[in-house]
Order: C-alpha cells, then sequence, then structure tokens
C-alpha cells in the first residue's frame, strides 16, 4: 500500500509539472532532434559569437539564450552553454558565472515536460539548485538572474516550495527597474506577479497586475521583454516617452513620443531654439513639443528646423511646427522632392501599420522648405556654428548630416538604418553607406545622433563604425559574388557569412553587424538581380490561393490537417513556414476559429523572435494578428 501510494504522489506530481511550460511540448524533443542549424543563420552566428571567448557584452548571452528557447532547441541550448561556462571557468568573475547559470537554468526549465515522468522531480529540483547558485554568485543584485530566478520559480508546482521566493524575486525586480536592460523586462515581471495572485485567489490584484503587464489574457505563449509599444492610433514607438539632456542646457532628446526622435538645440547666445527633424504627425509632434517646453519652461523660441532626410516620419509633423509663432525656418536638401515622390509610390497600407491611423500623409505631401542645400555649407545661428554636409546613401539620396563641430555633435539621421531604406521601397545605397560612415569618422563626433533610439544606442562610435565599415564591404562582395554564381537569395542568408577576424575584433561590431547583415542581403539581392532567375524563381504568378488549390484539391489536405501541420511546424520553430502555410490555408477556408488560434501563435513567436533584432518585423508580425503592446511605466 505504502508503494501504492507513493507511486500516486509522483504521478500527481508529475501531472502538474505537465502544465509547467507546457508551450510547444508535444514535438519539443522531436525538434531538438532534427532541427537543422543551417536553417537559422541568426543562431548558427550567435553560437559562433559566444564560442571564442565569453562575450563582452552580455546581451550576446542572452541573445543566444533566447535564439535557442525562440526555436524550441532548449536541450542544445542548456548543452552548449554548459560546455561554455566549463571552458571559460578559470576566467570568469563570480556575476559572469551568474548569468551563465541563469540562462541554463532557464533553457532547462523550459524543457522539463519532456523530461520522462520518472526522473522530472530530480530535474527540477537541480533547475532550482542551479538558480540558487546563479543568485549566490549575483550577491542578489543582477537584474536578469533575478528575474529568471523569480519569472522560472513563478511557474514551478506548489510541491516544490517556490511561491515565496518567486514572490520576493519579482518584486525585488519591480522595486529595482532601472538595474533593468530596459523597461520591457517589467512586463514579465507583472505577468508573474499576476499568475501567483490568481493563484493566491486574488482575483482584483491578478487582474491589476495583468493590465500592467500589457498583455490580456493569462494564457500566452511569448516572453516579451522588448521597450517597443504599439497603438492602433499613434503607431510603434522604440522605447517609453522621455527626454535626455545630451549636452545639460543645450541638446535635448526627446525619445518615445512616437516612431522617431526630436532633437533641440539652444544656440550659443540662447536666444533661439534649433530643431532637428520635424516628427511624424502633427499632434505627436505638439505632445513632444509641449512636453519639452513643460521639462525646460525658459527654453527660447523654436526658429529653425533642419531635416536629415525627407522620409515620412522626418517631415510629417511640420504642419504644427508651421503653426507656430514665431514660424520656423525650415532647411532641406534640394532633391527633397525626389525622394518624397518615391515614398508616396510605396504601399500607403503599411504607412499605418508602423505611424498609426493618426498618420496624414497630405502633411508629407505637401512639406516644403522655406531653404535648400545641395552642397556642404556652414551657417552661423544664434551664435552656433552649423554644418550643413549632404550624403549620397545609406538610407536615402537627400539625406543631410548636421554638424555642430564646438558641441562635438552630429545629427545623421537614418543614414544607417540596417534596412538601407524603407523594406518597402526601393530607395538604400550601399556603396553611399560606406561613404557616409567615412564622413562620420572623419568628423570624429563625442556624440551622433540618429533619427530612431536603436540606432543611437547601436551604432554609437565612429571607432566601431570604421570597422564596421570594413566587415559590411566584406559582406557585399561575398554577397555579389555568390549573385554571380546565381546562388538563390536563401541560400545567401543560409551560409552565416561571418567576416574574417570579426569574432575576435572590436565587440561593440557584433551587434551591429547581425543587425545589418540579413537586410544588406536582401537589399543588394533586389538590386541586383532581375525579376526571372535560372532555378525558375519569378516566372510564376501563384497566389497564396493557388497555393491553397495545390493543398485541398490537389494534395486532399483538409482544414484540419492544414492547422495541424502549422501547428507541428511551430512546434518545431519554423515560424515563418508555418506562418506561410497558414496564409494558404486563410486564402480557401477563410478566418476559421482554428485557423485564427494558430495564427496568433505563429506571429506572436514571431514577435518574440525578433523583439531585440528587427523592429520593422516586430511591427508587421503585430499588426497581422492586432497584437497591440502597451508601453510600460517604471511607477505604478
Amino acid at each position: 500500500m505504502r508503494k501504492l501510494i507513493s507511486l500516486f504522489v509522483v504521478l500527481v506530481i508529475g501531472a502538474g509539472l505537465l502544465a509547467w511550460f507546457e508551450k510547444d511540448r508535444t514535438v519539443r524533443v522531436r525538434a531538438n532532434q532534427t532541427q537543422s542549424g543551417s536553417s537559422r543563420p541568426e543562431l548558427e552566428y550567435l553560437k559562433a559569437v559566444n564560442s571564442p571567448a565569453p562575450p563582452k557584452d552580455p546581451q550576446l548571452l542572452f541573445l543566444l539564450m533566447g535564439a535557442y528557447a525562440n526555436a524550441n532547441q532548449q536541450v542544445e541550448g542548456a548543452e552548449f552553454l554548459s560546455a561554455r561556462l566549463n571552458e571559460f571557468g578559470p576566467r570568469l568573475s563570480d556575476p559572469q558565472k551568474a548569468l551563465y547559470l541563469s540562462a541554463i537554468g532557464l533553457l532547462r526549465a523550459q524543457r522539463a515536460s519532456s523530461v520522462s515522468l520518472f526522473h522530472r522531480i530530480g530535474y527540477v529540483k537541480d533547475t532550482i539548485t542551479t538558480l540558487d547558485q546563479a543568485k549566490r554568485l549575483s550577491g542578489g543584485q543582477i537584474f536578469v538572474v533575478n528575474w529568471i530566478s523569480g519569472v522560472v520559480r513563478s511557474q514551478i508546482p506548489s510541491f516544490f516550495h517556490q511561491r515565496q521566493a518567486a514572490q520576493d524575486d519579482l518584486t525585488w525586480c519591480a522595486g529595482n527597474i532601472a538595474k533593468a536592460p530596459n523597461i520591457g523586462w517589467l512586463r514579465e515581471v507583472d505577468f508573474r506577479l499576476g499568475t501567483l495572485a490568481l493563484a493566491d485567489g486574488n482575483q482584483a490584484k491578478a487582474q491589476d497586475y495583468l493590465r500592467q503587464s500589457g498583455f490580456k489574457s493569462f494564457d500566452k505563449p511569448v516572453v516579451l521583454t522588448t521597450p517597443f509599444s504599439e497603438d492602433t492610433l499613434s503607431g510603434h514607438a522604440f522605447v517609453s516617452p522621455r527626454i535626455a539632456e545630451i549636452i545639460p542646457g543645450r541638446v535635448y532628446a526627446l525619445s518615445g513620443f512616437e516612431f522617431t526622435e526630436y532633437y533641440f538645440v539652444v544656440s550659443e547666445e540662447r536666444r533661439e531654439l534649433i530643431g532637428i527633424d520635424a516628427g511624424t504627425r502633427a499632434d505627436s509632434a505638439k505632445t513632444a513639443y509641449e512636453a519639452l517646453r513643460a521639462y525646460a519652461p525658459d527654453l527660447p523660441p523654436l526658429t529653425t528646423i533642419f531635416i536629415t532626410h525627407s522620409h515620412w516620419d522626418h517631415i510629417g509633423g511640420q504642419a504644427y511646427f508651421r503653426g507656430l509663432n514665431p514660424r520656423p525656418r525650415f532647411y532641406a536638401r534640394s532633391n527633397y522632392q525626389e525622394e518624397i515622390a518615391g515614398e508616396l509610390d510605396a504601399p500607403g497600407s503599411i504607412a499605418k501599420h508602423f505611424f498609426g491611423e493618426h498618420f496624414n500623409v497630405e502633411d508629407v505631401r505637401n512639406f516644403k522648405p522655406d531653404a535648400t542645400i545641395d552642397r556642404p555649407t556652414e551657417l552661423k545661428i544664434g551664435g552656433t556654428r552649423i554644418e550643413l554636409i549632404p550624403v549620397h546613401g545609406g538610407e536615402t539620396h537627400d539625406a543631410m548630416f548636421i554638424h555642430l563641430p564646438d558641441l562635438g555633435v552630429l545629427f545623421v539621421g537614418d543614414f544607417i538604418m540596417p534596412y538601407l531604406g524603407a523594406p518597402f521601397a526601393v530607395e538604400g545605397d550601399m556603396q553611399g553607406l560606406l561613404d557616409a560612415i567615412d564622413l562620420v569618422v572623419q568628423k570624429n563626433p563625442r556624440y551622433m545622433l540618429h533619427g530612431h533610439e536603436p540606432l543611437t544606442r547601436n551604432f554609437s562610435s565612429p571607432a566601431m563604425l570604421a570597422q564596421l565599415k570594413i566587415d559590411l564591404g566584406w559582406l557585399r562582395d561575398q554577397v555579389l559574388a555568390a549573385i554571380r554564381r546565381g546562388d538563390a537569395r536563401a541560400r545567401i542568408h543560409r551560409a552565416n557569412l561571418i567576416p574574417p577576424g570579426l569574432l575576435t575584433g572590436r565587440p561593440d561590431v557584433l551587434l551591429p553587424y547581425l543587425i545589418l547583415r540579413e537586410h544588406v542581403i536582401d537589399r543588394l539581392y533586389h538590386q541586383n538581380v532581375g525579376y526571372w532567375q535560372g532555378d525558375l524563381e519569378g516566372l510564376d504568378h501563384l497566389a497564396d490561393s493557388d497555393r491553397a488549390e495545390l493543398f485541398v484539391d490537389y494534395l486532399g489536405l483538409s482544414e484540419k490537417r492544414l492547422v495541424a501541420a502549422a501547428e507541428q511546424m511551430a512546434g518545431d520553430g519554423k515560424y515563418e513556414l508555418a506562418a506561410s502555410l497558414l496564409k494558404s490555408s486563410e486564402a480557401r477556408f477563410g478566418p476559421t476559429e482554428s485557423i485564427i488560434k494558430v495564427k496568433r501563435l505563429v506571429y506572436l513567436k514571431l514577435m518574440e523572435k525578433y523583439q531585440n533584432t528587427d523592429p520593422f518585423k516586430y511591427i508587421l508580425y503585430s499588426s497581422k494578428i492586432g497584437a497591440q503592446t502597451p508601453a510600460m511605466a517604471a511607477s505604478k
């Protein structure tokens, strides 16, 4: 009888554990056994980056952890990081060891449901021990270590008595959000505190935490730590609204008020205010400018606005500034109309996903500067020396750098936008980008301020850009050689192109190169091939309905079979493939309940996959399922 009772206890505990990290449970083992690394160039790159030595930027370690988790390759990920921990151990500080152990603990936890029932209790206890060791080594003061500990422990069955430890870790994170990589990590903290409150029967508290997390229900299959936010009316913002003084009292940066940045400079004589770019919409321009005036009420009147380039999100707010008294004088490149004409020919529906329903394309169409620049020009405004430097390329041919030599500030707009132009427009100039980098290196500013917050954060150093230029030149040569060989675009991506010396060179180049690599390949490919290829690509004009006809009428697949296939692809981490299948299925069967359900899972996983490296993909994937992401606030 005692043996039977013991067996019953094990089975009950095991049943509880089956719900722990249940997502993709039924296919995880198969995915780990069959997935080919060659189809995941981002994962292979991050493995290569983390192999020679401990990364100087811990973000690269956690990007690798996230890539393994998103691909449902937790077993391989835990083994890889454990091997690196053993290899690098003598060189690691205690905090570094804590980061490795935390990443291993999280990946182990996500694998728990695939461990055999009779080994699972010991496996969970070992995972808890790993998390405990990480916390001891970190001294309890590293945000990511506590965050992982709290998130994992909050999902462990009550039998293991981890509830209070989870509560303590998560509460510490909520009170120390300033130590987090970004405020987006608070989403999961609030969500997990909500699940603990729900388990305690406190419905009101649970719903309050859920609302603060930005999630709509306690049924979510992804972890989002991004600072990005999305709103149907106002569009995408890269960070929560904030005002920073780049140079106290002289240069102000306004981030998170909408899609783009606003910059303002107080002139040397402090009698004039100079703006850099005009934003996307009149309403957001008004909100940002009024926030600045409230923040620094003694600012002089705005007299001048320089436009770094004439994209939607840099001139769309001009109508508001035109209405100010006195009316500021606008400067732009003399070829601004060519850029506006090109972007107005781009798909109009795309703009709403990025800039929101309040975006008014007429404010772009009607833009006309008061003065135009066609050559390097020096001005003096309010005693401040300003150099206007035309740039041919990177993103647009109407780009202009605004250099304040006495302040050591260079406003560079979007010249190094990773997409080499908007992905849905015909633009981008690779050689122009490389030439513009030379200009940045020549000027060598103390502060290099871009048109979007992630660009300023990732492309911050002229010295780093000098090395990145060499690596991008190598990448261009490799891509063009592959195109001449007739390689398909997918094959070029899967080659995992890594320049010689990159892995052992400047550590601050590693992430920027990854962010750019995919898009450099795509832009060069489309600029250098026609619409027919030797492998017959481009010869047909098949639509989703045609592919649905293949699946249903010729292969005899039902909606149920197609949905099951998409679910299996998702379990294998092949989300793009699943999304393609679902598009075809929906073209035939419509948005049925089963298609909508798996479609939501697939696009959420794609959002999770690209939340740290590709905001444009994040925006488009979220738009497909209406997954708005509210902005996070540090104070509650």
